[in-house]
């Protein structure tokens, strides 16, 4: 499995289409983690529903970029990260970097579980249904437990990633770490 670099290729840059997909993601989780928010408040049963329908939404969008992501990140690995990083925060970035595409493989599978025991039928879309509507509380609850616990996990991963990418902005150094997932095109990619 290629993490950083295919053999042959000396890669300065991510792919185009890691960096818009990196920022989907984001984009989408985020929205997600808003949505999931209004199920902790009171809510009457057919806006639970709806909620339900519309995070399943986003969720099945996450799980399909996350799928291509993942499927490229394999094939064309990352940039090296520079020579001069100290080892323990390239082993960081290494681990937090694999710890968010596990939590967002958690999330997608402890999410599709859920909505299948769920005690309403859950249509990402109004496309297809994920259940029956009748579910398995006891299941449904235990699945969802794990849900929340990998939610609040990579709340902290994306707090940490973030401040990762802010301070290597700052840093006079290491900017271009940052910079070249907020270019939408590609640096000049040398091949051997």
């Amino acid at each position: 499995m290629a993490l950083h670099s295919p053999q042959g290729a000396s890669q300065l840059d991510y792919r185009v289409a890691q960096k818009v997909l990196h920022w989907l993601i984001g984009i989408a989780i985020m929205l997600d983690l808003f949505i999931a928010q209004k199920f902790g408040g009171v809510m009457e049963d057919w806006d639970r529903f709806e909620s339900r329908s519309d995070h399943a939404s986003l969720g099945t969008l996450v799980a399909v970029f996350f799928a291509i992501r993942l499927y490229l990140r394999i094939k064309h690995g990352a940039p090296p990260l520079p020579d001069d990083i100290p080892a323990w925060q390239a082993r960081l970035a290494h681990t937090a970097h694999w710890a968010l595409y596990g939590l967002i493989g958690l999330l997608i599978v402890s999410g599709i579980a859920a909505a299948i025991n769920a005690n309403s039928a859950v249509s990402p879309f109004g496309l297809f249904v994920y259940g029956d509507g009748v579910g398995n509380a006891d299941l449904f609850a235990a699945i969802r437990t794990v849900h929340a616990l990998a939610t609040e996990a990579i709340i902290v991963l994306i707090v940490v990633h973030v401040a990762a990418a802010l301070y290597h902005l700052a840093s006079k150094h290491h900017r271009h770490l940052t910079l070249r997932m907020l270019r939408f095109w590609r640096s000049e990619t040398p091949r051997s």
